[in-house]
């Protein structure tokens, strides 16, 4: 069965951040209600787009909200934890979940968030390869190693041990077809964020891959980003999106402007064009279930992970989607998915 998930920026440019939080939190609870699979969480620091600047905080209360909705970072820019306490807290929200944690590590998509904790950008390369089989060894083992220092501080037991044995699920952004094969060889699942035609060549070199190197395991999740936004008329959801847009994209490009950067992952400045680049929809049920039933078809998908909370929608306007999302587009993409799959 098809399953789908939230993927959350957490910005926010004019909400009181207490008023915020709390409306959030309200979000989180509603998409377990509806049925949704996954909340994964982005991480930002020093720009509107990043109110959950410490994913862990943020998901503890999402932890004590929910009771089946699994959540976790998409991505912890890990460059920037001690691999020690970044084990510890995720056992420790592992086991406040009852092991509905999944994991997802990558090495930072803003080079100006991490200059600004004193880490060179041409080295998250090496602190990435270095550190993620570190923390998943020791999440597994109990055993923490510190190569770098001496003993007997190169080794520390871990008292903590997540709910979820070896370790949570784990998850990996990819974008290129290089990765999507890593990712297949080590097990993880994916999130896929590109224009259709890239995430299906990386889905194709990823399918061979897992099967070739786990040989008789099911395929795991798959997922598509896209920004959707659902109301009960073409014209107002894009009316919607084209007033949202903009606060969201200000946000995913302060710091670039601010200090002159070019962006790794750019998205462009208008709701139409970003849908013209095949990342996003606003419409009914209706136009929004076409379109994510063929995105689905071409990339070879299985899990629809989507961007409905962004920018300036109110509360109204976001229930309002998520209600038409969960009520008509999930099952009809349901039931395309069971009848291809019989």
């Amino acid at each position: 069965m098809m399953q789908f998930g939230i993927f959350d920026h957490l910005d926010n440019d004019s909400v009181n951040l207490a008023d915020y939080y709390e409306g959030r939190l309200r979000f989180v609870e509603k998409a377990e209600r509806l049925g949704f699979y996954g909340y994964h969480l982005a991480e930002h620091h020093g720009t509107t787009l990043g109110m959950a600047p410490s994913p862990n905080v943020f998901l503890a209360s999402v932890a004590q909200r929910t009771k089946r909705l699994r959540f976790g970072p998409m991505v912890y820019a890990l460059p920037l934890y001690h691999k020690l306490r970044l084990a510890q807290e995720i056992a420790m929200l592992d086991q406040l979940s009852r092991g509905r944690l999944e994991i997802g590590f990558g090495r930072g998509s803003s080079p100006i968030e991490i200059q600004h904790f004193g880490i060179d950008p041409s080295q998250t390369e090496t602190i990435y390869r270095d550190a993620l089989p570190l923390i998943l060894e020791a999440l597994e083992t109990g055993v923490m190693r510190c190569p770098e220092l001496v003993a007997p501080f190169d080794q520390f037991t871990m008292t903590l041990k997540t709910a979820q044995r070896p370790h949570p699920p784990v998850w990996y952004g990819v974008h290129v077809v290089e990765s999507a094969i890593r990712a297949a060889r080590l097990g993880y699942q994916t999130i896929n964020l590109d224009p259709a035609g890239d995430v299906r060549a990386c889905n194709e070199a990823f399918i061979p891959a897992w099967r070739e190197a786990h040989p008789g395991r099911a395929l795991p999740l798959m997922g598509l980003g896209r920004f959707i936004v659902v109301a009960d008329t073409d014209a107002q959801a894009n009316a919607i999106a084209r007033r949202a847009y903009p606060h969201w994209h200000a946000g995913f490009t302060h710091l670039f402007t601010l200090h002159g950067f070019p962006q790794r992952h750019p998205r462009p400045e208008t709701w139409d064009k970003l849908v013209a680049q095949d990342r996003g929809i606003a419409g009914s049920p209706a136009t929004v279930t076409a379109y994510l039933r063929a995105q689905m078809a071409q990339t070879l998908c299985n899990y629809c992970v989507v961007q409905t909370a962004f920018g300036d929608q109110s509360e109204v306007e976001l229930n309002r989607s998520m209600d038409l999302f969960a009520e008509q587009v999930m099952p009809a993409l349901r039931a395309t998915s069971d009848a291809q799959a019989a």
